[in-house]
């Protein structure tokens, strides 16, 4: 029986959730799921340029972990671009650090909806 998952603490949810290339009709699109944990992972990583020790350590998770998160995420993304799929970002198992900034200013506070399974955080 493989080791539950660590809840990951995210930020906060993207204004923007969904992106797609431009000319297609969505009907025509392939569409591929990043979790919030890897957007989560991308903003720290890429964005905010930290380490992956630091990025795991604000996501409450092993760097390990970290750094197979991160791996998904720039897949998935390379995946999207390289084939022209629309990106849609939702869901996976987070809590949402509601004293924190996130940042950059631009994310909006999380609000616990139901793409989201919200786990107690410790």
């Amino acid at each position: 029986m493989p080791r539950p998952k660590c809840c990951r603490q995210v930020c906060g949810v993207p204004d923007k959730n969904y992106f797609k290339p431009r000319g297609i009709p969505i009907s025509n699109l392939e569409e591929v799921v990043l979790n919030l944990d890897e957007y989560e992972a991308i903003r720290l990583a890429d964005y905010e340029q930290l380490y992956q020790e630091k990025a795991a350590a604000r996501m409450n998770i092993s760097r390990q972990t970290f750094g197979r998160i991160i791996e998904a995420a720039h897949k998935k993304i390379a995946d999207v671009l390289m084939n022209g799929k629309a990106l849609k970002i939702e869901g996976g198992k987070v809590s949402f650090d509601e004293t924190k900034p996130c940042g950059h200013g631009k994310g909006r506070r999380a609000k616990r909806d139901t793409q989201s399974r919200v786990c107690n955080a410790k």
